[in-house]
């Protein structure tokens, strides 16, 4: 009986993998849940994200940002403000206040995510159009396939520090890579290691990953915390860092205050466009509001913990150690080499767990939705990981391209005007409600005009086409853009802004009639919204008189 199963699963498999050497064999079955109409691909990760799939609550909710929030990068972030000349007070000013500014959007955005319970790449079609929604998803994709080659580079160091924990002799194995490889040998085993050790998680469909975050969350705050409380009592207090004085004043200080304000806004961009395809999987939608005040408040906590410890680390080893590897690399010793595996293994799984959350699954989604035949979520963070984690060279674009970094920042010139448009559109103008499954269709409602929304499209170059010198800057720094360069320094507040005034008041002056609806449109199936049943409350309104919500049957 074992045998014959066996066998059966063998030439059910090796049949499998025949099916493979074709297109055809890689063409995902059409969901009958899918509310495409005939002849539109897609796939049930693309779909209204059913009941029981809605498992995210507002303690998830934390988990996710302290998840997506702490990591190295963020640790850092004190420290490239403080490089160009302001003290310690404009860097702390700059990353509560930017964080703060940014949670705004980030939050409204959220909760049209959780209203609608659909990815960003299908909520994006309400406001640009079916056919033209494919342009903030491929702005999005390209970040999401960078960033993530970056944020796996940043996880080399952590892993380092695991291994050497367990074998202190890995930090002496011999570099056998030349100079021009911008990577040594341990630094690729580590590499290896850490993306051998991402590749499964990658795979966890996003419902399913309140536990990793939650694990992260618990482990990252201790290790902060006890880093933090190590070094302040091994230099009896904080350090010197709080007598530094900023080094430029006047003018000179406002603008490089401003640019600090800005970046520390603008680096949230890519999690504030992608923040709907989280928030669909909550359960209430009220709950996702939690984010305005969890999200500000640990950026803060962060930034201002890296300030303390890289303070402390000048009276303690004589250097300013802004990275927390350098620190964690200094514990030797049978207690010491435990608290590197611990800390090292916490700063990896934080650099794994904002991959996934700030660049693998809305990579996936992005995927999903322009190749729906073939790709679903599972497919996409395959594809992204293998040709982002890979293809890409990471540690070549670290360390070499640095017009290619600059450039890739500047992307953020698109995302923020992304985000202004897609708020206006679900607040001001739809006062959310939107036909939900109307998004789905090619001629539905939101086919504008052949699938493109001129309002959101004059909105777009209204926004990005002052910021596009400063873009061009970016990548060649010799070409003078001359009173651009201070748009440049604000880009992300022009361009939210102006694309959200622009799209508003277009709107409102020639509206697109065909796209309004008097209520959130749901499904017959479902009827709900807010998170609770309105069946009840629409056949009260009925034998009250009143107007029930509107439903679409599929």
């Amino acid at each position: 009986m074992m045998r014959r199963r066996v066998k059966k699963n063998v030439a059910a498999a090796k049949a499998e993998l025949q099916r493979k050497y074709t297109v055809e064999g890689w063409v995902l079955p059409k969901q009958e849940s899918s509310w495409a109409p005939a002849g539109t691909w897609t796939n049930v990760d693309l779909d209204v994200t059913p009941p029981d799939r809605r498992t995210w609550t507002r303690w998830t909710i934390l988990g996710y940002w302290i998840s997506d929030v702490i990591s190295v990068q963020s640790w850092e972030t004190g420290s490239s403000i403080l490089a160009v000349g302001l003290s310690w007070r404009e860097a702390i000013f700059s990353i509560v206040f930017g964080s703060t500014v940014m949670a705004v959007p980030m939050t409204l955005h959220g909760y049209a995510g959780s209203k609608t319970h659909v990815p960003f790449a299908v909520l994006t079609r309400s406001a640009f159009g079916y056919h033209f929604a494919k342009f903030p998803v491929i702005v999005r994709l390209i970040t999401c396939f960078f960033w993530h080659a970056i944020t796996n580079y940043l996880g080399i160091g952590a892993t380092t520090q695991v291994i050497r924990a367990i074998w202190p002799s890995y930090r002496n194995i011999p570099n056998h890579l030349p100079a021009s490889a911008n990577i040594t040998t341990q630094e690729m085993i580590s590499y290896f290691i850490l993306w051998t050790i991402q590749f499964p998680l990658l795979t966890i469909p996003p419902y399913k990953m309140k536990w990793l975050f939650m694990v992260k969350s618990v482990m990252i705050v201790a290790t902060i915390l006890g880093m933090v409380i190590w070094i302040c009592t091994r230099t009896n207090g904080s350090g010197s860092i709080w007598d530094q004085q900023a080094t430029v004043s006047g003018s000179q200080k406002a603008w490089l205050t401003m640019w600090a304000l800005n970046s520390c806004t603008a680096s949230w961009s890519t999690v504030g466009v992608n923040i709907p395809d989280f928030t669909r999987y909550i359960g209430a939608p009220k709950a996702s509001l939690s984010q305005g005040l969890w999200f500000p408040l640990i950026c803060s906590w962060v930034a201002v913990i890296g300030i303390v410890v890289t303070s402390a680390s000048i009276t303690l080893y004589g250097d300013t150690l802004w990275d927390p590897i350098f620190i964690i690399d200094t514990w030797d010793g049978p207690a010491g080499r435990a608290a590197a595996f611990f800390a090292g293994f916490s700063w990896a799984l934080a650099q794994i767990c904002v991959n996934i959350s700030a660049t693998v699954i809305s990579g996936a989604n992005d995927m999903a939705s322009l190749w729906p035949k073939y790709i679903n979520i599972r497919r996409g963070a395959i594809i992204l990981t293998l040709l982002g984690g890979w293809a890409l060279v990471p540690w070549k674009i670290y360390n070499s391209a640095t017009s290619l970094l600059k450039f890739m920042n500047s992307l953020g010139i698109f995302l923020s005007p992304i985000m202004g448009i897609q708020i206006a559109d679900f607040f001001v103008v739809k006062r959310q409600a939107i036909n939900v499954p109307s998004l789905y269709q090619p001629h539905g409602q939101y086919a504008y005009w052949h699938g493109i929304n001129w309002r959101a499209l004059a909105a777009m170059v209204a926004a990005v086409g002052p910021t596009l010198p400063g873009l061009i800057h970016a990548v060649n720094s010799s070409i003078d853009i001359g009173g651009d360069a201070y748009i440049t320094d604000l880009n992300w507040y022009y361009g939210f802004f102006s694309s959200f005034g622009v799209y508003s008041v277009l709107s409102l002056l020639f509206p697109a009639h065909e796209s309004l609806v008097p209520h959130m449109v749901l499904t017959a199936e479902e009827r709900i919204e807010n998170g609770e049943d309105y069946a009840e409350k629409e056949k009260d309104k009925r034998e009250k008189g009143g107007e029930a919500v509107t439903v679409w049957e599929s």
